[in-house]
């Protein structure tokens, strides 16, 4: 049985087939305990319970509110583009579960191990923009495309930003497999030897710029319901909603795996000596969630003339600059070679 799964060609497709079905339900799973998780923090930031009726302390909750958005009716607007309609939705969550191909949970659970995971996720990343597009151009309402023309301009003003921060990266580590990066912050000392210590202000811009990504409050514009009254989602109901929300809340999930990855040392352990392991991995992409969710509840909504002032007059500045700063700092292997570990083997 091994040999047919590891040397035939049907095997493999099978195999592949089955590790990505595997990921795809855990994902899933996770995704509606941390909305569970993430609507509590909200709550308890404003002295309410929350979620607390279905099942024990409304674990349950989630997959009631599915069960509901399952069952009602579809409504289509008049004059929509049914097939662009239903089409961008189902982008939108797809392209987000894509991209968890290649994300490693630990040393070799990887569906996809491949040298270019870095441009794989830039170029799943930029197509999701369309998803939102399509959503806002086929329904039919000025409302929406307004929406879905925030959207697009804030994801991709966000995007250049993102990228260069990882150019950074990639210039340290000497290569664009992740498991490669999670490796060359394996150090002696442990959480220190990450990449959050020489690479600490672009931490602070790859947060920010992950929730403009993702639409996350205080940068949710494309929905500001005091204007535009859900953008690009206002059309929708039903299932079709519902694929938007669990794609944006997936892609919110995978900017928390990338952070864990690029900065927090992945499934490394913080104290030199303990094994590593998911655990570690888990944690750390749990810790980054629960920030999302706490800056959704504390900090109000920009203005958008503010949110593209910052993401091209201040972050694509500073990450700019960052690149020609590594690249000088791993050139000359500054301090021992702290930002050159192709040189130093981490």
């Amino acid at each position: 049985m091994i040999a047919f799964l590891t040397q035939n060609p049907v095997g493999i497709v099978l195999l592949i087939t089955l590790q990505s079905l595997l990921v795809m339900v855990l994902v899933l799973l996770a995704l509606a305990f941390l909305m569970y998780a993430d609507r509590k923090v909200w709550a308890a930031v404003q002295l309410r319970r929350g979620p607390n009726v279905v099942g024990p302390w409304g674990l349950l909750q989630s997959f009631a509110d599915l069960l509901k958005y399952v069952v009602k009716e579809i409504i289509v607007p008049a004059g929509a583009d049914r097939f662009v309609f239903f089409l961008a939705p189902m982008m939108s969550f797809v392209l987000a579960m894509a991209g968890w191909a290649v994300i490693p949970f630990s040393d070799g659970w990887v569906v996809a191990d491949i040298n270019v995971a870095i441009l794989y996720i830039f170029a799943v990343s930029s197509l999701e923009v369309y998803g939102v597009i399509m959503g806002g151009w086929a329904s039919n309402s000025k409302y929406a495309f307004l929406g879905a023309l925030r959207s697009a301009a804030q994801m991709i003003s966000y995007e250049v930003s993102i990228g260069l921060i990882i150019i950074g990266i990639i210039i340290s580590t000497g290569s664009m497999n992740l498991s490669d990066i999670v490796h060359a912050q394996n150090g002696p000392y442990g959480i220190f030897s990450w990449y959050w210590v020489v690479h600490f202000p672009m931490l602070f811009l790859f947060f920010v710029s992950a929730l403009a990504e993702t639409n996350r409050p205080p940068f949710d514009l494309p929905e500001a319901e005091s204007e535009l009254v859900a953008g690009y989602q206002v059309e929708y109901s039903s299932t079709p909603f519902l694929l938007f929300m669990i794609g944006e809340l997936t892609a919110v999930t995978l900017m928390c795996a990338l952070v864990t990855l690029l900065f927090l040392g992945g499934w490394l352990s913080p104290i030199p000596g303990v094994a590593d392991g998911v655990i570690w991995f888990i944690i750390k992409v749990l810790a980054c969630f629960f920030i999302f969710a706490l800056v959704k509840a504390t900090v109000p909504r920009y203005r958008y003339d503010q949110l593209m002032r910052i993401g091209w007059k201040v972050f694509l500045p500073m990450s700019l600059g960052w690149v020609v700063i590594v690249a000088f700092l791993a050139k000359f292997e500054v301090l021992g070679g702290a930002w050159a570990r192709w040189a130093t083997g981490g």
